[in-house]
């Protein structure tokens, strides 16, 4: 029987779970799943030789899940796609929300593929952008936002796009390599 990455998550997400006295609830999170999976075209033929992963997320009383597009080049992942949606109760300004999705993204993508933070001798050894690299332009997948329409209370939107891009960046090099990512950053 083969891996099925999002059935396996939306059967994990079964039932009413707490994380640091947050009450995740699964209905919300398969709904970002299946909306995700849904927007980013999971299970239709991608392009030769890409390959998807997906994770998921639940803090500050939201819930977020992603899809990862890539390629591998020259043994190392190429991100090309990135399908996010968050249920994060009212929207209150849709642009708002979009831009802080795609900077989440764009953030955590720069530190799960390169981008470390070194100690040496008790100090910090980064301290600009030319020893901690982000993500530059040229390099930016596209990123598509997406946020289920509710009349819930609103809840946080900073943090939630940051948590599972690593972990969907990680089940699509799984689904390239068949190698697990045990260690960050991937890019070496």
């Amino acid at each position: 029987m083969s891996w099925q990455p999002l059935r396996a998550r939306i059967r994990w997400s079964t039932g009413c779970t707490c994380w640091r006295k947050m009450k995740i609830s699964s209905i919300w999170m398969r709904g970002v799943l299946q909306m995700a999976a849904e927007k980013a075209g999971w299970g239709k033929p991608l392009a030769a030789e890409h390959y998807h992963g997906i994770a998921c997320f639940g803090c500050f009383s939201s819930y977020m899940a992603e899809v990862v597009e890539i390629s591998m080049e020259n043994a190392q992942p190429r991100v090309h796609r990135v399908v996010g949606v968050i249920d994060c109760g009212q929207v209150i300004n849709p642009a708002i929300l979009e831009q802080q999705i795609q900077g989440g993204v764009i953030y955590a993508l720069a530190n799960a593929l390169r981008a470390k933070i070194t100690i040496d001798k008790g100090r910090v050894v980064q301290g600009n952008f030319d020893d901690y690299e982000p993500i530059r332009m040229n390099e930016a997948p596209v990123v598509e936002a997406y946020f289920v329409q509710s009349t819930e209370v609103p809840t946080g939107a900073g943090e939630p796009p940051v948590p599972p891009l690593a972990s969907a960046l990680c089940n699509a090099v799984f689904a390239a390599t068949k190698k697990r990512v045990r260690v960050l950053p991937v890019v070496s």
